[in-house]
């Protein structure tokens, strides 16, 4: 829980330099600007697909850790699960143990229970505040909107945004709890999809037990039937009734048991990660199966080779993008205009982007002879764009009259677009190419 709140609310106040022209917030979705940062990477729109393949990561690693280890995801990491444990931490502290509670809730409404429920739920209500301001943080500059917010001049949409998650944070996280796993949730149905008789999770060794009775009670098990294991519970099951949908696999019973088996001296494990198979071979008196067998098997390294291929994958490409964006769309009305000399000229609409921190020069030039290429505006065959903007240029390539490509319907050629070296970039510069075509009279 603090591994996973501290990334949460820290991470929008981590500061990165990229220069004056760019943020210094380490994580920012920049709707505004269009792009994404995460510490030194810079992802624009037209890159969505290193999005996409971390999403892809994402879900394989859900396969990954569901099918060797269960609901894991669900016990220690989901959000609902994270904030759920803290409202019932709170909840604990005010209001004290599980039998205290009981005893509070059955209790008639006295100054006592009304002063313990109105602390408890304004630190929900705090808690709720903290995670949607946090959420908000990332979208923007975060001391600028914590400025803007105390100062009661934060964008509508921000007050908005805190509202409904603080008020989801305090009802799904405070009333409604286990109710969202099980009713709201999806990935319960999926999981199964995803385990099998190898997967390690919880389980209850009946065989050892069963029959529940009081401790030393001759002709019984080793399960004195106290149900520490269902008060633990966060989804409010008895897991000694076998494996069900609703188990996220948090080891909370698992502890509980261990100690209350350490009390009346009886050995721990009774409640404890197993896959199928261990049972299997514990009830025939076999040695139980490696862990690491479990995990390492044919399903689960498929799982990782897949991960790690799209990590590799999205890396490489990381490193091969270009820091120049362009598109290249021929004009079709008309598709060729005939000038007083009888020179064919085509026109395009050039979008070129400058992904870099820094003012950039950029000179363009066809691959094939033959051409003439004008730039609308301009004397040279260049423009200059602003740090991170896009350019709407205007560009003519022009065959004089009688020549075969002013004759030709229709010839294939080659835009390069050479950006100069920044401080920023690359040391040489660096060049893209865009194919298009040249329309002529034809016959």
């Amino acid at each position: 829980m603090v591994l996973t709140l501290g990334i949460y609310y820290i991470t929008p106040w981590i500061r990165w330099d990229r220069g004056p022209a760019l943020p210094d917030q380490a994580v920012l979705v920049d709707i505004a600007g269009r792009r994404f940062f995460f510490f030194m990477i810079e992802i624009w729109p037209h890159e969505f697909y290193f999005v996409a393949g971390l999403l892809i990561m994402a879900g394989l690693g859900l396969f990954l850790f569901t099918s060797a280890m269960g609901r894991v995801w669900c016990g220690y990491a989901c959000p609902q699960t994270v904030w759920t444990d803290l409202f019932i931490l709170v909840e604990r502290w005010i209001e004290g143990d599980r039998n205290a509670r009981i005893r509070l809730q059955r209790s008639r409404w006295t100054g006592e229970k009304i002063r313990k429920r109105a602390l408890k739920w304004t630190v929900w209500l705090g808690i709720g505040l903290a995670t949607g301001g946090a959420w908000i943080f990332y979208f923007t500059d975060a001391p600028g909107l914590l400025r803007d917010l105390f100062a009661l001049e934060a964008h509508p949409v921000a007050w908005v945004t805190m509202l409904i998650l603080t008020l989801t944070t305090f009802v799904f996280g405070g009333f409604m709890r286990e109710q969202i796993c099980i009713y709201a949730c999806p990935w319960p149905r999926i999981q199964a999809a995803m385990m099998d008789e190898e997967t390690i999770t919880i389980a209850y060794r009946d065989w050892r037990g069963e029959p529940r009775g009081k401790a030393g009670a001759e002709g019984t098990g080793d399960c004195i039937d106290c149900k520490a294991c269902v008060n633990v519970c966060p989804m409010g099951i008895d897991i000694r009734d076998g494996q069900q949908l609703a188990c996220i696999t948090c080891g909370l019973c698992i502890d509980a048991c261990d100690d209350i088996m350490g009390k009346i001296g009886k050995p721990r494990g009774l409640i404890d990660y197993l896959a199928l198979t261990d049972e299997t071979r514990e009830r025939e008196g076999k040695a139980p199966i490696p862990a690491w067998r479990h995990v390492l098997r044919p399903r689960t390294l498929l799982y990782t080779a897949l991960w790690a291929g799209v990590g590799i994958a999205l890396v490489v490409a990381l490193f091969l993008r270009s820091d120049i964006d362009v598109s290249v769309t021929p004009v079709r009305n008309p598709t060729y205009v005939t000038l007083s000399d009888g020179t064919i000229r085509n026109t395009y609409d050039i979008r070129l982007r400058n992904m870099e921190g820094e003012p950039r020069r950029f000179t363009f030039s066809v691959g094939e002879p033959g051409y003439g290429l004008a730039i609308e505006g301009a004397d040279l065959p260049e423009v200059e764009v602003p740090a991170n903007e896009t350019a709407h240029i205007r560009l003519y390539l022009s065959a004089a009259a009688g020549s075969a490509l002013a004759r030709a319907t229709r010839s294939d050629l080659t835009l390069w677009i050479e950006g100069a070296a920044t401080t920023a970039g690359p040391a040489g510069g660096s060049r893209v190419s865009k194919d298009t075509v040249f329309n002529g009279k034809g016959g």
